[in-house]
């Protein structure tokens, strides 16, 4: 049987009319921070850390959303915190694609900042050179884990001339100010500056981690920097101010504004950043009285062995190492089975079942390739459903993970049973939801090798005697070479790793 003749493309509108569920709904949200003018509401609700509760998606325009999620600075192989940010608002991007809307979807690549610099300065390289070479890395990770490319990737470089303008224009309406190493925004020309943490400005002392400078130049300790002069040997831009370049805080506002315009839907990315980084763009807009993100959506940290992962105690996992030592969609099924707003914890332990959760969606894409018959079986309409309103739900995947596998367990049982109709129902509305999910299945058999196959025989024996010690061993055998073997009600099957 054809793979196209069971992986069925499914219109949600077999089960929601969205269209006119939109209309009835077409009104402005109350108090919404930053709202634009005219917003229509979708059907997707998603918790909002300005107002601190779970509210519809505003939209400026209809049928379209506009996304900005915060982008790597690109001075090191990507981490497994990278990997989760990108996982969870790859999995809304399409999710929202596949509900009928148009997705603009921006993210950005720092590729001048103190990190880079810091690191070309300790191995006497051009810092351009390094920001080449870890962007290439960047992306050479994402395309492994099956993240799709943004429609935009400005890179801060090529944005200076606007943040220039940007920081003129703050200045000339007083809420900049100039300082013997740079230009500052005054914190306390923003009327609601702390909306994002809700923090009130006397707690904020931190500036937003800036260089310190000599005196009492600097107005208050949250004032930040719009503009650095430069140090000698630094990559420097012209400015009315001295040769120098941007704070980071100001890249995503110009970026994000020109490519998205103003008041646009939804701005992200990890709760490490609602406080300065988040916070900061949203200030500088506040002062230009531009409006800015609608919504803000933040995801929670990664945890090894039950500690948030972090430099400076030495446990963050190079994702590009994750990969290689696991099946590449073991950890967006990891990233799906937990709320994006809860801490994740990554082990072996969890990374191991993620694989083997993933065996028993291949073992069923491989069972249905196997099956002699054609037929069109119509996609099941309340399992559609179930997965929706999990999804529309703040992004509820674990939950729509588990309606995910319940229909395989549901096409494995009808199969076994000879219901082959209820069967494929069943099988092609789970393929359906992987795929919006972005997890592919290993449908098409690759050879087994013969030692292999032997092994995988004399572990099927082992266990048939009840010698669990001896099949264990075999297991682990079999996984050395690069295989592993999932049991099903019709014989172990033998799938690769990774």
């Amino acid at each position: 049987m054809k793979r196209d003749s069971f992986l069925l493309r499914f219109s949600l509108a077999v089960v929601v009319d969205r269209a006119s569920k939109i209309a009835d709904l077409e009104t402005k949200i109350p108090d919404a921070p930053s709202a634009a003018v005219s917003t229509v509401l979708v059907m997707m609700r998603l918790h909002d850390t300005a107002r601190q509760e779970v509210v519809p998606l505003a939209c400026r325009d209809e049928g379209k959303v506009s996304i900005y999620v915060c982008g790597p600075t690109v001075y090191a192989a990507p981490h497994i915190g990278h990997g989760r940010m990108v996982l969870v608002y790859d999995v809304l991007r399409r999710f929202l694609e596949w509900s009928g809307l148009d997705v603009t979807f921006v993210s950005n690549i720092t590729d001048i900042d103190d990190a880079i610099i810091d690191r070309a300065n300790a191995e006497d390289r051009d810092p351009a050179d390094i920001a080449t070479k870890c962007e290439a890395v960047w992306w050479d990770a994402l395309d492994r884990i099956n993240v799709r490319r943004p429609d935009h990737t400005p890179h801060a470089t090529e944005y200076v001339p606007q943040m220039v303008e940007l920081i003129e224009r703050l200045v000339e309406n007083g809420s900049a100010y100039q300082t013997s190493d740079g230009v500052y925004l005054s914190v306390e020309s923003v009327d609601d500056y702390g909306l994002l943490p809700h923090q009130e400005l006397a707690n904020l002392r931190e500036g937003a981690g800036e260089r310190d400078i000599v005196g009492d130049e600097k107005r208050h300790p949250a004032d930040f920097a719009l503009w650095k002069l430069a140090k000698p040997g630094e990559p420097h831009w012209p400015s009315p101010w001295g040769d120098g370049r941007p704070g980071w805080h100001t890249e995503c506002v110009v970026m994000s504004l020109d490519l998205l315009g103003e008041g646009f839907d939804l701005h992200t990315g990890g709760l490490d950043l609602v406080f300065p980084h988040h916070e900061n763009e949203r200030a500088q807009a506040v002062a230009m009285g531009q409006r800015f993100a609608s919504h803000w959506m933040h995801h929670g940290f990664v945890e090894m062995e039950g500690e948030k992962m972090s430099k400076s105690i030495g446990n963050v996992l190079n994702l590009l190492d994750l990969i290689d030592r696991y099946d590449h969609r073991a950890y967006r099924l990891l990233v799906l089975q937990s709320h994006y707003r809860t801490p994740m914890e990554v082990t072996d332990t969890t990374l191991t079942g993620a694989e083997t959760a993933l065996g028993r969606l291949d073992v069923l894409a491989r069972r249905v390739q196997t099956l002699e018959v054609e037929v069109d079986a119509a996609p099941d309409e309340d399992a559609l459903v179930a997965f929706t309103e999990a999804m529309e739900n703040d992004l509820d995947t674990a939950r729509a993970v588990d309606q995910l596998y319940r229909l395989v367990r549901d096409a494995n049982t009808a199969l076994d049973a000879g219901e082959t109709e209820a069967g494929m129902k069943a099988a092609t509305t789970a393929f359906e939801l992987a795929s919006v999910l972005g997890l592919d299945f290993q449908d098409e058999a690759q050879p087994v090798p013969d030692t292999v196959r032997a092994l995988a025989d004399e572990r099927e024996a082992a266990r048939q005697s009840k010698d669990y010690q001896t099949a264990d061993e075999l297991r682990n055998r079999i996984t050395e070479l690069g295989w592993r073997v999932e049991d099903s009600s019709s014989g172990p099957v033998l799938l690769p790793v990774g």
